[in-house]
C-alpha cells in the first residue's frame, strides 16, 4: 500500500499536453492587442492551468468590464479631430489593468505550476494571432461607436 505522505497533489489529474503560458507575457497581448486579446489569452491560460470554472467566468466578466470601460472612454474622450494620443494611451491602461486583475485570478493554479517545474509554452504564435484579431475586432467594436454617435 502506498504511503499516502508521498502521493503527489500538486497537478494531479491535470492534463499536461497543453503547457501554460508564463503570465508576464500576458501583459504585452494587453497592451498591444486590447482588452479583448487580454481576456481570450487569458481565458485560454486558465484552462490550461486548471484554474475552475467560476475564475475563468470572472476573467470573462473582467473582459466585459474592461471592454465596457475602453468604450466609456473612447466616448468621453473621442472628438472631431479623431483619435489622439491621449485617446490610444487611456484605452491601453485600461487593457493592461483589466489584465492585471486576470493575472491575479491565474496566480495561484500559476504557482501550483511552479512547484511541479515543468516548462512554460511559447506564446509567440498564439499571442501574435490573438493581438492581431483582438486589435482588429476593438477597432471595429469603436468604429460602430462613433457610427452610432
Amino acid at each position: 500500500m502506498p504511503d499516502e505522505l508521498l502521493r503527489p497533489t500538486v497537478g494531479a489529474g491535470l492534463d499536461m499536453s497543453a503547457r501554460p503560458w508564463r503570465l508576464l507575457s500576458q501583459t504585452y497581448v494587453a497592451f498591444f492587442g486590447g482588452v479583448l486579446a487580454s481576456t481570450a489569452v487569458a481565458f485560454l491560460n486558465a484552462g490550461r492551468l486548471g484554474v475552475d470554472a467560476a475564475k475563468r467566468r470572472l476573467i470573462l466578466l473582467t473582459g466585459l468590464v474592461g471592454l465596457l470601460a475602453v468604450i466609456g472612454v473612447f466616448v468621453l474622450l473621442y472628438d472631431d479631430a479623431g483619435v489622439t494620443s491621449g485617446l490610444r494611451v487611456s484605452i491601453r491602461v485600461v487593457a493592461v489593468l483589466c489584465c492585471l486583475v486576470q493575472l491575479r485570478l491565474q496566480r495561484p493554479m500559476d504557482r501550483a505550476f511552479q512547484l511541479r517545474g515543468a516548462d512554460y509554452g511559447s506564446l509567440w504564435g498564439w499571442g501574435i494571432a490573438v493581438t492581431i484579431g483582438g486589435a482588429i475586432a476593438e477597432a471595429l467594436i469603436l468604429f460602430l461607436v462613433t457610427v452610432v454617435l
